[in-house]
């Protein structure tokens, strides 16, 4: 009886590619998207980008520290609005963090 090939072992042979191509290929369609392509977070998603919990996360939106913007009734943050509140942030501490040194 002969031994039974892995599947994909199968499949790249099916093709007429080398598996390993075939490997490569399927890591290539199956990656998560990069950050860039991600236009808007839901809160949960902005507080853990920001390390933060979920009431900080409410905490600075309902203060305008951190812009979002409703769509329809759900409430999201746009994924430049991190970026921003981070820079404003840095911006903030740089000159305590130079007296300190």
């Amino acid at each position: 009886m002969p031994t039974a090939l892995p599947p994909l072992t199968r499949i790249a042979d099916a093709l007429g590619i080398p598996e390993q191509r075939l490997r490569t290929l399927v890591l290539e369609h199956t990656a998560p998207t990069p950050d860039s392509a991600v236009v808007a977070l839901t809160v949960e998603e902005a507080a853990r980008r920001l390390g933060v919990g979920r009431t900080t996360m409410y905490a600075l939106i309902a203060s305008g520290e951190v812009s979002s913007v409703l769509i329809g009734r759900l409430r999201r943050v746009p994924a430049e609005a991190l970026a921003t509140y981070l820079a404003d942030r840095s911006r903030a501490t740089a000159p305590t963090a130079a007296h300190a040194a």
